[in-house]
């Protein structure tokens, strides 16, 4: 949600409002916005005194506005339902109602609303199902209402309290246990989630919500066959339920059992032959094993039915080989221009329209679409630079030459990890498909291991972070046991081979801790042209966990900071990185493999060379392009563009 200005002036303004007195409602909510222009709640409240003073179009550009400020504020959604009605406008209200309650389920008027007015058509079943979710959420507890309701108006923090303070009064609540745990989805607390979710489906077993929640955050735990097993529970206590079977196929292919994702599939689309979400899961299928052209088929179809839907239209410009047909841009310009364009919807077009722009050279409609998308996410990700900056600088004022030789002999002897990091784009997925080429060599994904575990060191200290200081105290058995659990941990993604690649990029940043539990490890670090690295990074749309990409200025300072910090590790760690350029692979293929292998202590094999033809899933932006030969296309693919790109100059300073 956009930002919310000052308290009591807000608060001066409820009160009006609660009490009828509209103009002064519209009066001091207009003068917040005359020094806070984006604030949600001022524009709410001057929204809603507009629309009881009958002054429709006057809340017609409140709401504009708040939509634009906070596109996924579901209050402001409910406001237009309201006014809409207000205006006879029927099929508006009710549709702004139903985004209302997408955006937060919490909000009964909306569910109400809905139920009448689809009454009102003769919809009586969706209308019943409409008063079912206003009935249960009247039923709520008020504590648990309020935690939805802040959840779902970004407001994490605050409704964490709420649902802890509950919890240790109802301590086995399973729907407390559930927001609770999505509370620590949303802030990247997995483990806490998992935790609360196996109690929780622990306490009540039948309950399939709980269970999808607990496959979920399983899944982004990483913890694939976890996932499949509960996936097959949820399966068997209901055949044929379509959704039980989508997630099932889901995590199927997860564990790498792509003929059965796609029976299963295939089972789903029999019953429901139009589903958009299975279309494009089955083509996010398709393109993980290395079947394109179906793959876009799939996605082809999906956006037949549903042509908003903006995850489709990304998909296929992440195949990155896909070039869109004018018609396609047509449509695509079409969605983006809908008022209605759900938030994620309008974030992946506007990427998809900037490849299709790209492609076809129009480098400053490219750049247009890029920066809009960019934009939405900065906004949503409120990613702060300085933060992240001094964050780095304390790994090289905790590591010290002096932090290693203390700890020297200590952690878990194992060889086995071969951990290639650096900052995405820079060519990790190439180094990756190359040397998982080799017999010797399993790879696997992007691991969390290592930041969950950093994660977990940080804990909290009046407030502070204890990591990186606390490696200081860990005593030799305890690095010992995290190397062995990071082994056991991910050995459920390793085929055999004696050596296995975890490519998590942001690994970088945890360096000392990789050396310190896992003292025989070998690290790579991918590293390609400053200006090319950075562009592309900011070009992609990252699933997770890559906010600094979403600004020139805050991608620039990024690597700069990572520069720095990887020179801190080649100073205290000498000859422990194996530094690998992008651009020396592509000049000199068989001389950096030979490097690589030699720094692996592995003997060359020619199959290495030979990379695009191994067959392995790949589940990175890059998919596509490690199948291919190697190729320049994506040196210098920023100077098309290089007339935006001034804060990227300046943020990188020298480097660029």
């Amino acid at each position: 949600m956009a930002t919310q200005g000052d308290n009591s002036a807000v608060r001066d303004a409820q009160v009006a409002l609660k009490e009828g007195r509209f103009d002064d409602a519209l009066a001091l909510a207009v003068a917040l916005l005359g020094s806070s222009p984006d604030d949600a709640e001022a524009l709410y409240l001057a929204a809603v005194a507009a629309r009881y003073l009958r002054d429709f179009d006057a809340a017609a550009g409140f709401l504009a506005r708040l939509k634009s400020a906070s596109p996924e504020y579901g209050r402001a959604w409910q406001e237009h339902g309201h006014l809409a009605r207000a205006r006879g406008r029927r099929d508006e209200a009710l549709a702004a109602y139903g985004a209302a309650c997408r955006y937060n389920p919490a909000l009964e008027a909306s569910w109400r609303a809905q139920a009448e007015l689809l009454s009102g058509t003769g919809r009586d079943s969706e209308a019943r199902a409409a008063t079912a979710q206003a009935e249960r959420l009247r039923t709520m507890p008020r504590e648990l209402l309020a935690v939805t309701n802040h959840l779902h108006e970004g407001r994490p923090l605050r409704a964490e309290e709420i649902c802890r303070h509950y919890l240790r009064r109802n301590p086995r609540d399973t729907e407390a246990m559930r927001l609770l745990a999505e509370i620590g989805k949303r802030l990247g607390v997995l483990d806490d989630a998992e935790f609360l979710l196996e109690s929780a489906v622990s306490f009540e077993p039948d309950n399939a919500q709980l269970r999808l929640d607990y496959i979920q955050v399983l899944r982004a735990r990483q913890k694939f066959a976890r996932a499949l097993e509960e996936a097959e529970r949820l399966c068997e206590s209901d055949p044929g339920n379509p959704l039980f079977q989508s997630h099932l196929a889901i995590e199927a292919m997860q564990t790498g059992d792509y003929d059965r994702a796609f029976e299963l599939f295939d089972a789903v689309l029999e019953k429901l032959p139009r589903d958009p979400a299975t279309l494009t899961s089955r083509g996010h299928a398709l393109k993980t094993a290395g079947r394109r052209d179906e793959a876009v088929a799939s996605y082809r179809s999906a956006l037949d039915v549903a042509p908003a839907h903006g995850d489709t239209w990304y998909a296929l410009a992440n195949l990155k080989t896909y070039r869109f047909e004018d018609a396609e841009l047509e449509l695509m310009r079409g969605q983006v221009e809908r008022g209605d364009l759900g938030f994620m919807d309008r974030v992946h077009i506007s990427f998809a329209l900037a490849k299709a722009y790209e492609d076809r050279k129009d480098f400053a409609q490219s750049f247009r679409f890029y920066e809009d998308g960019n934009r939405l996410k900065r906004r949503q990700s409120g990613y702060d630079a300085d933060r992240m900056s001094a964050e780095l600088a304390r790994q090289a004022q905790v590591c010290t030459r002096d932090l290693f030789e203390e700890k020297s002999g200590a952690g878990e002897p194992s060889p086995d990890p071969i951990f290639i990091l650096g900052l995405p784009r820079a060519g990790s997925t190439l180094l990756e498909q190359i040397l998982a080429s080799h017999s010797q060599v399993d790879g696997t994904l992007e691991l969390p291991d290592i930041l969950a575990l950093a994660h977990r060191l940080r804990g909290r200290k009046a407030g502070a972070s204890q990591y990186p200081d606390i490696l200081r105290d860990l005593p030799p058995g305890k690095l010992a046991e995290m190397g062995r659990q990071y082994i056991e941990n991910t050995r459920i993604h390793r085929q055999g081979a004696p050596f296995f690649i975890d490519k998590m990029p942001n690994n970088f940043r945890h360096i000392g801790l990789i050396h310190l539990i896992l003292p025989n490890a070998r690290i790579i670090d991918a590293r390609r042209a400053p200006m090319d690295c950075c562009f592309s990074g900011f070009k992609q749309l990252f699933a997770e966990g890559q906010e600094f990409t979403y600004g020139l200025t805050e991608i620039g300072r990024y690597y700069r900071d990572y520069v720095q910090l990887m020179g801190h590790w080649d100073r205290v760690l000498p000859g422990r990185v194996l530094r690998v350029r992008h651009e020396d692979v592509l000049d000199d293929l068989e001389g950096q493999v030979r490097r690589m292998l030699d720094y692996l202590d592995l003997p060359f094999e020619e199959r290495c060379l030979e990379f695009h033809r191994t067959e392995r899933a790949v589940r990175t932006a890059s998919s596509e392009q490690v199948r291919q030969p190697l190729n320049r296309s994506g040196m210098d693919a920023w100077k098309p563009f290089e007339p935006w790109l001034g804060d990227l100059r300046e943020a990188l300073g020298d480097l660029a």
